[in-house]
């Protein structure tokens, strides 16, 4: 005879959800420092043991997935903030600096993703925000300021592989954080800016 298993009480699936939450917390940060950083490092920063970690985690791709969408997740609802009203352009640029303080801060998690996550994953936890700026592109090329002729697919993979690129270029050395956003911001408007029109300043 088979003897059920006791259903969790409530306090004791409230201490899981708060263990959980200090995991995920302590794994972005963590790997926001560090891509490298291990399971113990992990684990001694949210104060648990690793057998705690494995029991909600099962091995550290899973772990590392868990904190990339939980910094997404944190990131969608703090560009929820963001003004996208007006001209296309202006709504635009203040998208991106705002997005580009967020891909700055978690790039080294992103690359901590990138080791473990197949690339269709990642695309796939990135959903949110890409369907956010799609549709802000979308806007603009129906308002014509934005280049009707490419597809809005494929200019939000121009602003995404920039945004990639000027995170890749600040690690490298050759670009100054301080003037990332600046740059991001030039070469896509002129990437996205109508044939005939003027790119804005």
């Amino acid at each position: 005879m088979t003897v059920p298993t006791p259903a969790k009480s409530p306090s004791r699936r409230a201490d899981a959800q708060r263990s959980i939450a200090a995991i995920l917390e302590a794994a972005v940060n963590a790997l926001s420092r560090n891509p490298d950083a291990s399971v113990s490092e992990i684990a001694k920063a949210a104060g648990v043991g690793r057998v705690t970690v494995y029991g909600h985690f099962p091995n550290r791709a899973d772990l590392v997935e868990a904190a990339l969408a939980h910094a997404i997740e944190q990131g969608h609802a703090a560009l929820d903030t963001v003004d996208l009203t007006g001209d296309a352009r202006q709504a635009l640029t203040r998208l991106i600096h705002s997005s580009w303080l967020l891909v700055s801060q978690f790039r080294s998690l992103l690359l901590a993703a990138q080791s473990v996550l197949p690339p269709s994953r990642i695309r796939d936890l990135h959903s949110g925000p890409v369907e956010r700026v799609d549709g802000l592109v979308r806007r603009g090329q129906d308002e014509g300021v934005f280049r009707g002729d490419l597809s809005t697919a494929w200019l939000v993979g121009v602003l995404h592989s920039v945004m990639h690129t000027a995170a890749d270029e600040i690690t490298a050395g050759r670009l100054d954080p301080d003037d990332a956003a600046a740059f991001i911001t030039a070469t896509v408007l002129a990437a996205f800016t109508a044939p005939g029109r003027r790119v804005p300043a």
